[in-house]
């Protein structure tokens, strides 16, 4: 990805946080130079309930933390997101070098030096450049906070400009897939309130076919029998599942439609048509072909929802 460069005496303006549709996977990185300094920041992020924020910092940077979290807090809302700060020197910045640290290099190198025989004498050079040896003197970034923190945060704002973009391209793709899913969902629902409508008045007369072989000569009350075909008519009706799962894949469209942060309700409303489809599936007629009908209909609604749910997981 092509370096972004900010200099000491250029204005950042931050982009204000776009309010598409966002998945919660994605990976960017920015540059920023000046004051003698280069900051990379990159900032990784993929799908969580909640905001899981890590920031990792080299040794000295610590006091830029407390901005930096804020920053990707007024940004992003949910996920699992890694931001890792790296630097270099890109002029006469103040350096140090940690004692304490080279002289445990050496005093293992010595030891292997005895222990093998080894007559050559350990690299100064080589010696500065293993981690930890030299980095920014502590006199030397304390002078420079002000200006090294906000150089960070401009850079931090453009790698979390570039993973917006990031996320809002998947989260295009995720809608897409989502809403055909939708559709088959709401399509499923309309051949099984079909079929509901015409294994009403089958029933009644199976019904009926029941209670004479049961009751052999004896005479049915017509009353009682249109008694019993409303009350098991009522237990097998599926219209207000049916009604209610079509509102929820109406509200689901309206969501995908709106603003970004839609994650959690979209989940929410996968639980309650989940919960529809599965009541729905309760109350299908016996074995007979309608029934049948409306049961394989009713498992496919359910698998329909269940890959709905796997990509709603990776949307904010």
């Amino acid at each position: 990805m092509p370096a972004s460069k900010s200099h000491s005496g250029s204005a950042r303006v931050a982009q204000a946080p776009s309010k598409a549709l966002r998945s919660m996977t994605g990976y960017a990185q920015a540059q920023a130079t000046g004051h003698g300094w280069t900051i990379r920041i990159s900032v990784r992020s993929v799908n969580h309930r909640f905001l899981d924020l890590h920031i990792r910092l080299p040794e000295g940077f610590e006091a830029l933390e407390p901005r930096m979290r804020q920053t990707v807090r007024d940004r992003i809302r949910r996920g699992h997101v890694d931001v890792t700060l790296r630097y270099e020197f890109s002029g006469p910045a103040v350096v140090g070098v940690n004692q304490e640290v080279a002289a445990g290099y050496l005093d293992a190198a010595n030891a292997l030096r005895e222990k093998f025989g080894i007559r050559s004498e350990p690299d100064l050079a080589s010696i500065l450049r293993l981690p930890g040896v030299i980095g920014p003197s502590a006199a030397g970034l304390d002078s420079d906070l002000a200006e090294v923190e906000d150089l960070a945060g401009r850079c931090l704002l453009e790698a979390l400009d570039r993973l917006d973009r990031m996320r809002e391209r998947e989260a295009e793709m995720l809608r897409d897939e989502i809403a055909a899913r939708l559709a088959s969902v709401g399509n499923l629902g309309s051949r099984v309130r079909v079929l509901a409508e015409r294994v009403r008045p089958a029933f009644a007369k199976r019904l009926e076919t029941r209670l004479k072989e049961l009751l052999g000569e004896t005479v049915l009350d017509p009353a009682r029998l249109a008694q019993e075909a409303a009350v098991a008519a009522e237990r097998s009706d599926v219209s207000e599942e049916l009604a209610r799962l079509a509102s929820h894949v109406r509200q689901f469209e309206s969501l995908l439609a709106a603003p970004a942060d839609v994650g959690k309700k979209l989940d929410f409303l996968l639980q309650e048509m989940q919960r529809e489809a599965n009541t729905l599936l309760s109350k299908t007629p016996g074995a007979e072909s309608e029934g049948l009908q409306m049961t394989e209909l009713g498992l496919e609604i359910k698998s329909e929802i269940e890959k709905i749910r796997e990509q709603v997981q990776n949307i904010e």
